[in-house]
């Protein structure tokens, strides 16, 4: 069977690339694209001087969809399939790293891949194409796991109302598409109002970060930044919901020196050494032009981390906010 694809014959123009760009100016040396998508950072980078950058991409279809201009470079780009949280095994003494997360718009544009909740496709979610997908989630999982999955990782704050919808619903067929999906959502909550989004939006963004580990791959991703860049290297993190950037922003505080004390009475906590500076001191959003240009943009928010010599030093997932499921997320292995 034949599906279409988006092809790359123009060149993809990532989010907050302008000001990305302006933030690690002047690019030089070997950099790390480690959610390489349909290239646009990376060609972005090389175009602005970077010598070599290599892309990782855990999705096969991003490298398929490059193989159309990647001679363009001339050798400066190298591929790279797999996650960026093992990016310090696939390069060292970076001189900077950028990070796009979420879902990238070819994979949201593809029905069969079953991350929209607009399109008709299988209930599949997952970037790397193997794995456990979002449809054995929602087979499989009790309904109080379902609900902390929407509701720690999707922000919904119907989470079990929709739960045990699902669980149901699929006691009278099988959940297999996304449609079907999004229907049995759309049927527990308000309709949305012009210019809101739609019902399906925070329980699909769950499922899809339960499916991929998004969340841990960034907490360990971040750490693997940390290793794999110089001392000079730059950080760019570019998110696209309030979690993720919450993850960010505290582990650039963590790490930018002391955490402070929970409140003046408690002990001051022992200043230890830097190892990242702050590039960015607030998060920067989209500007005008470029939210007329891509309304996708508008929830999108820049990071960025110059890394010292500092040696890293241990850090918990608590320690910068990442959701923790109250329960095993693991499929019922009841026979």
């Amino acid at each position: 069977m034949t599906t279409d694809r988006p092809t790359s014959t123009g060149p993809h123009v990532p989010v907050l690339l302008r000001p990305l760009l302006k933030a690690v100016a002047p690019v030089s040396g070997r950099w790390l694209d480690g959610t390489f998508g349909a290239g646009g950072y990376s060609r972005g980078l090389l175009e602005a001087g970077a010598d070599h950058v290599i892309g990782v991409d855990r999705d096969p279809l991003a490298f398929e969809m490059a193989e159309s201009w990647i001679g363009d470079y001339a050798g400066r780009l190298t591929l790279q399939q797999g996650v960026f949280s093992r990016m310090d095994d696939y390069a060292q003494d970076l001189d900077g790293v950028v990070l796009d997360l979420g879902v990238s718009s070819m994979q949201l544009d593809l029905a069969e891949r079953g991350f929209s909740f607009m399109r008709d496709g299988p209930l599949d979610m997952r970037m790397s194409q193997d794995g456990p997908s979002a449809a054995d989630l929602v087979a499989e999982l009790d309904e109080a796991a379902l609900a902390d999955i929407l509701f720690l990782f999707g922000e919904e704050r119907a989470s079990r109302r929709i739960a045990r919808a699902i669980v149901k619903a699929r006691t009278e067929a099988p959940i297999t598409t996304t449609l079907q999906l999004a229907g049995i959502i759309e049927h527990c909550l308000p309709r949305s109002k012009p210019g809101q989004s739609h019902p399906a939006t925070r329980s699909f963004q769950g499922l899809r970060i339960a499916v991929n580990a998004e969340y841990e791959e960034l907490f360990e991703g971040l750490l693997a930044a940390e290793r794999a860049l110089k001392p000079g290297g730059l950080l760019a993190v570019v998110t696209f919901h309030s979690i993720e950037d919450r993850m960010v922003k505290r582990f650039f505080q963590h790490r930018a020196g002391k955490t402070g004390r929970a409140n003046r009475y408690a002990p001051e906590v022992e200043e230890t050494p830097s190892q990242f500076a702050l590039v960015t001191r607030k998060a920067v959003g989209p500007d005008d032009e470029e939210l007329a240009e891509n309304p996708r943009s508008r929830s999108a928010r820049l990071r960025v981390g110059r890394r010292t010599e500092a040696t890293p030093i241990e850090i918990s997932a608590k320690d910068i906010g990442m959701p923790q499921l109250k329960q095993a997320q693991g499929r019922d292995k009841r026979s």
